[in-house]
């Protein structure tokens, strides 16, 4: 029988000591510290039972550990022992149950004394009782026994571990309905029992800490935007508090779930999780700094205030469904405000269908009348419903079927509130769930529905409690036989047994953090019970006995990392390996370089792994997930000048690969570029001479043999997409070396400049780190060897597919291992002399290179706040008849500490040209033109100021939301649009709004504008994208299609594309009104497109990280091209006529280059879109971005952080 309690921990301060921000070490008292997981029962090796969640001691103390001078103090409030619940996610949904008590506990001698910690110190504890039964009150009453008990100056009759291993071991899961469980923790009697299946959802909290934190217009907001599924943040001090309120929210929004992500309480490290772009429910404690946040759309509910505040509109329930719900509230909650001492809520004709509960203190009748309550709402708003539900290939629920159903019924028109909640995944999980039941097995939403067009009592829903549950008693026969009346006190919570291997790790921890290599720990602790007798110090071991230790240790390493690799290729096709156990593991052990094979102990079990005949084919996501492993490892081991590591892990990556959904693979190995090592000539020569030393066939003519192997260096080098420059200059200083002829030269060339064009016309210009040689005087393989104008691409493309994975194969006779080297590997010679043909010395060249790497991307700084708006001044805003102006190319950001800064990236270190004040909140949307800058702010004002001379000329006002759209216009004319709907044009000479163009019916979120006809476009929340000619002062189209918020949106002649938050892009004709293609392969909202006049091609980018090239055909549109270098949601997408520039929300940006057709041998009846390849990405650093600008012109994309940077990227460097 499954038991209540799946685990007690213990977490709070291990012998690895680190600071949140992994400083390793004790660093003072005022220093927050990682938490780590104690002891535990179950044990860790015990087989039967999975380990605790990973996150488990993180989330226990949100906070982190603190030291402190004293401990418990009956005068300090402060030193209290604090409990609360937490409520964890796993990946599957399901919910863990953790009641917590943290407390002072004394710092162990052992722990103090390695890291200097002083004495007699104390530091947060946390102890925890895990169960997936969620029943609050019952884990709480017994932790606080076992605190209690452990605490207790008379002492228990049998150790503590002992009482919690037999109540953890031995306490069953009541059966719903029919048990109640009856244990005892030493002289405590608890009971605990399951509620029927047929009811409620066992809900073991009060809804009480809901009501009193919040008023009953706030609880209906909060709600509706629960239902609505935003992005929610709950802000208290209380960590209690937040748990409740959440687990209160998610019971009242019952039959439906929440779908998305649920943090009752979030950990104080993981803040940056609140600008996550999808919905979400999380508690932060109101001790946390949000002010560097962006919060875009963020609904904050502050239960201390009782305050509810967002950027965005949250629509409202309908009439009279929301006066109704409102009016049972008040009389629940208000019943003497309202004149009633009782409950007489209008369910039905029955004034007794409720106990008198009016006068009462807040007790169980009260939580189950306010769930009554909304699943009454629910009732209402869902009435025939079932007649809907459908079971089709498409679709579950006919929502346009129902809303006109409803629109009949209310006589009004569909409401935003019911149409956005049928959207949602709450509302299409239940509806899938339904497909299967009976009416027998109908749910309480159908029975209520029921019931009141039968005019029954409500009540009559919920299963009857008159059969009395079973008595099962649990007792322990160990409780109070333990000898002579023994007694076990403690001043300190005990620790578990530990064994011998847990021993050994604690000291081998300790000895390296106290620099004694002959540590002896085993000390007596206080917190041994006093009845027990001191354990003598463990010997120290000898130098063979070490040795036998470390190798069992590397042997349990490799072990446990098989079996860590074998889980992560296993997980689900709805787990991110990114986020999981697993793959945190792993990482850690590489990067910890455990025992010294944290990295090659990996790659060997990924070899062993395909040696057992697994065929190394990976999903996307496992995909990335081994990618990033393998460049850890892979750095790792270079540090350590571990060249059979990095042997392997080259070899491993070349056959790992995953397919795109033309089936065409793409391998590990060429994601392996970023990693500076293979720049390095030395590190090519030690390959080379380790190729030559295993070489099976020794009687081969040695120039032949030095040509087939420097052949087999060559692929690699192309393999990983080393530039031909690059790879040539250091293919041909190895062969000149080992004086091979002329002939295999020209042969070496050959091959290089093949598999170079091959590896182009497969995978695109997408070397990241291309310098130029010809300064140099070597040979171009583009310009003599590699071009051929009459190659078909098809065909180039199919032989570099055959090609790729020819090389990569895993047959020995085709292809040979993989290389490694050194990073600064250490020879006889320190320089090579330039050679008769003016081939550089190693030295120079490798200066060269890092020069110019290190200058391609610069950081601005000078905000500080979150960049939350770009925009690049291009040549046609500021052309004149004089020619170009020196400030094209400029770049203007916008922030949320309210600046305007204009940048000048020709001043290198002094890019700062300009700082605007004027806007008293978040800037939201810039534009320009010859002379000035116009900025559009959340303070609903938009400012005109002069360009050359930083002052604020006007400030225009007259929008009553804030403003997110702004565009400047010949004729001294500003274009802006709003969340209040409106799209206004303003006169900058008189200061006056001179129309009100446009108007939709909810927040404009993006615009597009035709000054040489008059045409605006624009869309937002609405989901309607609206088209009106201003000059002739009409609305010309609503444009209906989408389903939900229109994000971008773009014009171009007679056509117009938008992006949804539905996952699809839409193509329009202005003149028409009509759709006439839908864009739908995406797996995310579309966030930025773009439309190619002279192609008629569309690109479209996604918060799913793929670039789409969609060419027009004669049968419509067709994706012909994916693009996948990119790993977050796509931001910017910015197209000229042979130049495209992107940038992604992680901070990676890629510029594409379409040569024309004389350059590229494209044929003139090929595939135009596809011709985009990738021209140069620069290397990503870790930030989240929040928009992107691009100077194609230039060649320079420029990205605002969250953390107040810009980071410019010239891409015309290095090449």
């Amino acid at each position: 029988m499954a038991g209540i309690f799946e685990y007690f921990v213990v977490c709070g301060l291990g012998p690895e000591v680190r600071t949140l921000d992994g400083n390793k070490g004790f660093h003072g008292m005022g220093v927050m510290y990682l938490s780590s997981l104690l002891d535990q029962y179950p044990p860790s090796n015990h087989s039967l039972y999975p380990p605790p969640p990973p996150q488990l001691p993180t989330c226990v103390l949100p906070a982190g550990v603190e030291f402190y001078s004293s401990g418990f103090d009956s005068n300090d409030v402060s030193t209290f022992p604090r409990s609360y619940p937490i409520v964890l996610t796993e990946g599957d949904g399901s919910k863990i149950y953790v009641s917590c008590i943290a407390f002072r506990d004394p710092v162990s001698d052992d722990i103090a004394e390695a890291y200097r910690i002083p004495p007699n110190s104390f530091a947060d504890k946390c102890i925890c009782l895990v169960s997936r039964l969620p029943s609050f009150c019952m884990l709480r009453n017994a932790l606080e026994e076992l605190f209690a008990l452990c605490f207790s100056p008379t002492g228990s009759s049998k150790p503590l571990w002992d009482v919690i291993e037999y109540m953890v071991s031995n306490v069953p899961l009541p059966t719903p309905g029919k048990d109640r469980v009856l244990f005892a923790i030493e002289n405590c009697l608890l009971s605990v029992e399951a509620p029927p299946k047929e009811g409620l959802p066992h809900a073991d909290i009060s809804f009480q800490p809901l009501v009193e934190c919040l008023d009953v217009d706030n609880l209906i907001t909060f709600f509706t935007a629960v239902l609505l599924e935003r992005r929610i943040l709950l802000r208290s001090d209380k960590y209690s508090l937040l748990t409740l309120v959440s687990e209160a929210i998610c019971h009242l929004i019952y039959p439906f779930r929440w779908q998305h992500v649920y943090i009752p309480l979030l950990f104080f490290s993981g803040v940056d999780y609140i600008d996550a772009p999808t919905p979400y429910m999380m508690g932060l404690h109101s001790g946390v700094d949000t002010s560097n946040l962006a919060m875009d759309g963020v609904v904050v509910v502050d239960l201390a205030y009782n305050r509810i505040t967002t950027t965005e509109e949250i629509p409202p329930i309908p009439e009279p469904d929301l006066s109704s719900l409102r009016g049972d509230l008040l009389k629940l909650l208000h019943p003497n405000v309202v004149g009633i001492d009782a409950m007489k809520a209008s369910f039905g004709n029955s004034s007794e269908q409720y106990p008198k509960v009016g006068n009462k203190p807040w007790g169980e009748d009260h939580d189950l009348q306010l769930r009554l309550i909304f699943l009454k709402f629910f009732a209402s708003i869902l009435g025939g419903y079932r007649n809907f539900i459908e079971n089709t290939g498409t679709h579950v629920f006919n929502t346009q079927a129902f809303l006109k159903k409803r629109a009949r019924s209310t006589n009004q028109p569909p409401e935003p509130m019911i149409t956005q909640f049928l959207d949602s995944h709450g509302f299409l999980d239940y509806a899938e769930r339904g497909l299967g039941s009976d009416e027998n097995n109908s749910n309480l939403l159908d029975k209520l529905q029921d019931a009141i067009g039968r005019g029954q009592n409500p009540m009559s829903i919920l299963p009857s409690s008159l059969v009395e549950p079973e008595i099962i008693t649990i007792s322990d026969p160990g409780v109070g036989i333990s000898g002579s009346g023994a007694k076990y006190t403690y001043d300190r919570f005990p620790s578990n047994n530990r064994t011998e291997e847990q021993k050994e790790k604690r000291k081998q921890i300790l000895a390296a953090a106290s620099g004694a290599f002959d540590y002896s720990g085993s000390r007596h602790t206080p917190s041994s019970p006093s009845v027990l007798v001191g354990k003598d110090k463990a010997e120290s071991l000898s130098p063979r006995e070490r040795a036998a230790e470390r190798e069992r240790m590397v042997l349990d390493i490799k072990v446990k990392l098989q079996g860590l690799w074998l889980r992560l290729l296993k997980l689900g096709a709805t787990d991110d390996p990114l986020s999981s156990f697993e793959y945190g593991t792993i990482l850690a052990l590489i990067e910890s370089d455990a025992e010294g094979i944290g990295g090659s102990g990996f790659v060997e079990c990924i070899r062993e792994h395909i040696h057992s005949g697994w065929q190394c084919h990976l999903t996307e996501e496992q995909f990335i997930a081994v990618k990033e492993l393998l460049k850890t490892a892979i750095g790792r081991a270079t540090s350590r000048n571990d060249m059979p590591t990095i042997r392997d892990a080259l070899e491993v990556s070349a056959e790992m690969y995953k397919k795109d959904a033309n089936n065409v693979p793409d391998y590990v190995q060429r994601h392996l570029i970023s990693l500076s090592i293979w720049e390095e000539l030395r590190f090519w020569e030690g390959y080379f001479d380790y190729l030559m030393d295993r070489s099976s066939n020794k009687s081969t003519n040695y120039a032949t043999q030095v040509t087939t192997q420097l052949i087999l260096v060559a692929s690699h080098m192309a393999g990983l997409g080393l530039h031909d420059n690059d790879a040539w200059y250091m293919i041909e200083t190895i062969a000149e070396k080992n004086n091979i002829g002329n002939k295999q030269f020209i042969k070496l060339r050959g091959f290089l400049s093949h598999v170079q064009q091959l590896r182009i016309s497969y995978w695109g210009i997408s070397s990241v780190k291309a310098q130029s040689m010809s300064s140099f005087g070597l040979p171009s393989p583009h310009s003599h060897d590699s071009t051929d104008d009459d190659q078909q691409p098809a065909e180039a493309s199919g032989v570099g597919r055959s090609w790729v994975q020819s090389m990569f194969s895993r047959d020995t006779t085709s292809r040979t291992n993989s290389f490694s080297r050194v990073r600064r590997w250490t020879s006889d010679s320190g320089t090579l002399a330039a050679n008769e043909n003016g081939t550089p010395r190693k030295q120079d060249l490798s200066s060269f290179g890092q020069k110019k790497i290190q200058t391609s991307v610069r950081m601005l700084r000078g905000h500080s706040g979150a960049v939350t708006a770009l925009h690049c001044v291009t040549r046609r805003e500021v052309w004149d008849l004089v020619g170009d102006r020196e400030d094209a190319g400029f770049f203007i950001s916008g922030s949320t500490d309210c600046l305007v800064k204009i940048w000048d990236p020709t001043l290198r270190g002094s890019e700062l040209r300009a700082t605007l004040k004027g806007h008293t909140k978040t800037v939201r949307a810039i534009s320009s033109d010859r002379g000035k800058v116009v900025s559009g702010s959340d303070d609903q004002s938009v400012i005109v100021w002069d360009k050359q001379t930083s002052q604020l000329l006007e400030e225009l006002k007259g929008h009553d939301g804030q403003v997110s759209c702004v565009r400047m216009l010949s004729g001294e004319r500003v274009l802006t649009a709003a969340h209040d709907g409106t799209v206004k044009m303003w006169d900058v000479r008189t200061d006056t709004c001179v129309a009100t163009v446009g108007r939709c019916s909810s927040a404009v979120l993006c615009m597009e504008y035709d000054d040489s006809t008059g045409i605006l476009a624009a869309g937002g929340r609405d989901a309607v994208a609206n088209i009106w000619d201003i000059r002739a002062g009409r609305q010309m189209h609503k444009l209906l299609g989408h389903t939900k918020w229109i994000r971008s949106i773009r014009m171009v002649g007679d056509t117009v594309i938008t992006g949804s938050d539905d996952w699809t892009a839409r193509m329009w004709s202005v003149s028409r009104g009509t759709c006439d293609a839908v864009l739908a392969c995406h797996a995310g909202p579309i966030l930025c497109v773009e439309y190619l006049m002279s192609d008629r091609g569309i690109i479209t980018g996604s918060t799913d990280g793929l670039l789409r090239f969609w060419e027009n055909e004669e049968g419509g549109l067709r994706c012909v091209k994916n693009v996948t270098i990119h790993n977050a949601p796509i931001l910017s997408v910015n197209a000229g006529e042979h130049w495209l520039g992107i940038g992604a929300a992680d901070n990676s940006m890629s510029l594409f280059h379409r040569p024309q057709e004389r350059l590229g041998g494209f044929s003139s009846t090929g595939s135009k879109m596809a011709g985009w390849q990738l021209y140069r990405t620069p290397q990503r650093t870790v930030a989240l971005v929040r928009c992107v600008a691009s100077d194609l012109e230039r060649k320079r994309i420029c990205s605002g952080g969250r953390n107040g940077l810009l980071r410019l990227w010239e891409a015309t460097i290095n090449i």
